[in-house]
Protein backbone atom coordinates (compact mmCIF):
# COMPACT_ATOMS: atom_id res chain seq x y z
CA UNK A 1 0.00 0.00 0.00
CA UNK A 2 2.81 2.76 0.74
CA UNK A 3 3.90 2.78 -3.23
CA UNK A 4 0.15 4.17 -3.88
CA UNK A 5 0.16 6.19 -0.53
CA UNK A 6 -0.01 9.64 -1.87
CA UNK A 7 0.69 13.06 -0.07
CA UNK A 8 -3.08 13.42 0.73
CA UNK A 9 -3.42 9.61 2.53
CA UNK A 10 0.20 10.37 4.10
CA UNK A 11 -1.18 13.03 6.20
CA UNK A 12 -4.64 11.71 6.70
CA UNK A 13 -2.80 8.67 7.83
CA UNK A 14 -0.78 11.26 10.41
CA UNK A 15 -3.59 12.26 11.29
CA UNK A 16 -6.06 10.05 12.57
CA UNK A 17 -3.31 7.70 14.41
CA UNK A 18 -2.14 10.86 16.46
CA UNK A 19 -6.00 11.79 16.87
CA UNK A 20 -8.56 9.47 16.28
CA UNK A 21 -11.50 11.50 17.59
CA UNK A 22 -11.14 14.50 14.62
CA UNK A 23 -13.88 14.61 12.64
CA UNK A 24 -13.99 14.43 8.86
CA UNK A 25 -14.21 17.87 8.59
CA UNK A 26 -11.70 18.55 10.65
CA UNK A 27 -9.20 16.10 9.22
CA UNK A 28 -10.96 17.53 5.44
CA UNK A 29 -10.03 21.33 6.24
CA UNK A 30 -6.32 20.07 7.63
CA UNK A 31 -5.63 18.33 4.36
CA UNK A 32 -7.05 20.86 1.70
CA UNK A 33 -10.24 18.54 1.26
CA UNK A 34 -13.87 18.84 1.19
CA UNK A 35 -15.32 16.46 3.95
CA UNK A 36 -16.82 13.80 0.93
CA UNK A 37 -13.71 13.58 -0.99
CA UNK A 38 -11.71 13.02 2.78
CA UNK A 39 -14.33 10.60 3.65
CA UNK A 40 -13.97 8.47 0.72
CA UNK A 41 -10.38 8.26 1.15
CA UNK A 42 -10.32 6.90 4.57
CA UNK A 43 -13.12 4.54 3.37
CA UNK A 44 -10.60 3.52 1.04
CA UNK A 45 -7.81 3.05 3.57
CA UNK A 46 -10.20 1.37 5.76
CA UNK A 47 -11.16 -1.29 3.22
CA UNK A 48 -7.20 -2.00 2.24
CA UNK A 49 -6.40 -2.69 5.46
CA UNK A 50 -4.43 0.33 6.24
CA UNK A 51 -6.68 1.85 8.92
CA UNK A 52 -7.45 -1.73 10.79
CA UNK A 53 -9.11 0.35 13.94
CA UNK A 54 -9.86 3.11 16.06
CA UNK A 55 -9.17 3.63 19.44
CA UNK A 56 -9.38 5.67 22.72
CA UNK A 57 -6.05 5.23 24.69
CA UNK A 58 -6.84 5.59 28.27
CA UNK A 59 -4.44 6.79 31.26
CA UNK A 60 -3.60 3.22 33.19
CA UNK A 61 -1.85 5.23 36.02
CA UNK A 62 -5.59 6.99 36.50
CA UNK A 63 -7.29 3.86 36.67
CA UNK A 64 -4.84 2.00 38.92
CA UNK A 65 -3.54 -0.14 36.76
CA UNK A 66 0.09 1.78 36.89
CA UNK A 67 2.02 -2.11 37.15
CA UNK A 68 3.66 -2.61 34.15
CA UNK A 69 5.66 -6.00 33.51
CA UNK A 70 7.57 -7.32 30.41
CA UNK A 71 8.19 -10.91 30.71
CA UNK A 72 9.96 -13.82 28.82
CA UNK A 73 8.66 -16.72 28.93
CA UNK A 74 9.96 -20.45 27.55
CA UNK A 75 7.80 -23.51 26.94
CA UNK A 76 8.81 -26.60 28.68
CA UNK A 77 8.28 -28.24 24.69
CA UNK A 78 7.74 -26.04 22.15
CA UNK A 79 5.49 -28.18 20.06
CA UNK A 80 3.04 -26.70 17.32
CA UNK A 81 0.31 -28.14 19.89
CA UNK A 82 1.86 -26.68 22.98
CA UNK A 83 2.46 -22.61 21.39
CA UNK A 84 -1.46 -23.07 20.10
CA UNK A 85 -2.27 -23.67 23.48
CA UNK A 86 -0.83 -21.40 25.21
CA UNK A 87 -1.61 -18.71 22.63
CA UNK A 88 -4.87 -19.31 22.57
CA UNK A 89 -4.99 -18.49 26.67
CA UNK A 90 -2.53 -15.60 26.38
CA UNK A 91 -5.23 -13.88 23.69
CA UNK A 92 -7.97 -14.65 26.23
CA UNK A 93 -5.93 -12.76 29.58
CA UNK A 94 -6.95 -9.15 29.67
CA UNK A 95 -3.45 -8.40 31.37
CA UNK A 96 -1.64 -9.38 28.71
CA UNK A 97 -1.30 -6.53 26.21
CA UNK A 98 1.11 -6.96 23.91
CA UNK A 99 2.79 -11.19 22.97
CA UNK A 100 5.25 -11.59 20.41
CA UNK A 101 6.62 -14.87 19.83
CA UNK A 102 10.14 -14.45 19.58
CA UNK A 103 13.56 -15.75 18.45
CA UNK A 104 16.47 -16.42 20.90
CA UNK A 105 16.47 -18.93 23.91
CA UNK A 106 12.69 -17.96 25.13
CA UNK A 107 9.49 -18.41 23.08
CA UNK A 108 7.20 -15.29 24.03
CA UNK A 109 7.83 -11.81 25.27
CA UNK A 110 5.13 -10.51 26.86
CA UNK A 111 3.72 -7.09 28.30
CA UNK A 112 1.52 -7.37 31.47
CA UNK A 113 -0.04 -4.54 32.89
CA UNK A 114 -1.62 -5.06 36.11
CA UNK A 115 -2.37 -3.27 39.62
CA UNK A 116 0.44 -3.77 41.48
CA UNK A 117 3.44 -6.56 42.78
CA UNK A 118 0.57 -9.14 44.56
CA UNK A 119 -1.64 -8.77 41.31
CA UNK A 120 1.05 -9.73 39.27
CA UNK A 121 2.04 -12.50 41.48
CA UNK A 122 -1.68 -13.77 41.13
CA UNK A 123 -1.72 -13.52 37.17
CA UNK A 124 1.59 -15.49 36.95
CA UNK A 125 1.03 -18.39 39.08
CA UNK A 126 -3.04 -18.46 38.40
CA UNK A 127 -3.01 -18.04 34.84
CA UNK A 128 0.82 -18.62 33.09
CA UNK A 129 2.07 -21.17 35.40
CA UNK A 130 -1.03 -23.25 36.19
CA UNK A 131 -1.23 -23.93 32.15
CA UNK A 132 1.50 -26.33 32.63
CA UNK A 133 3.31 -25.21 29.65
CA UNK A 134 6.01 -23.46 30.86
CA UNK A 135 9.14 -23.76 32.37
CA UNK A 136 11.00 -20.65 32.48
CA UNK A 137 9.70 -16.76 33.03
CA UNK A 138 12.02 -14.23 33.33
CA UNK A 139 10.42 -11.02 34.00
CA UNK A 140 11.46 -7.00 34.17
CA UNK A 141 9.59 -4.14 35.99
CA UNK A 142 9.20 -1.28 34.12
CA UNK A 143 10.30 1.60 36.78
CA UNK A 144 9.26 4.19 34.01
CA UNK A 145 8.33 4.62 30.48
CA UNK A 146 10.32 6.79 28.42
CA UNK A 147 8.34 6.36 25.29
CA UNK A 148 4.88 4.57 24.74
CA UNK A 149 3.33 5.30 21.36
CA UNK A 150 1.02 3.58 19.43
CA UNK A 151 1.98 5.61 16.06
CA UNK A 152 3.19 4.03 13.14
CA UNK A 153 6.33 6.00 12.03
CA UNK A 154 5.21 7.15 8.77
CA UNK A 155 8.03 8.38 7.75
CA UNK A 156 9.80 5.73 6.98
CA UNK A 157 7.53 4.97 4.12
CA UNK A 158 6.29 8.84 3.15
CA UNK A 159 8.15 11.67 2.11
CA UNK A 160 4.77 13.51 2.82
CA UNK A 161 5.00 13.21 6.60
CA UNK A 162 8.16 14.23 8.86
CA UNK A 163 9.74 11.15 10.08
CA UNK A 164 9.19 13.15 13.64
CA UNK A 165 5.77 13.73 13.54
Amino acid sequence: MSEVLDAVDAKILDLIQHDAGLSVAEIADRVGLSSSPCWRRIKRLEDAGVIQRRVTILDRERLGLGFEVYCTVKLSLPTKDNLDAFEQVIVKLPEVVQCATVTGSADYELRIVTRDMHAFDDFLRDKILSLGLVSNIESRIVIRSVKNTTAAPLGLVSPYVSAQS
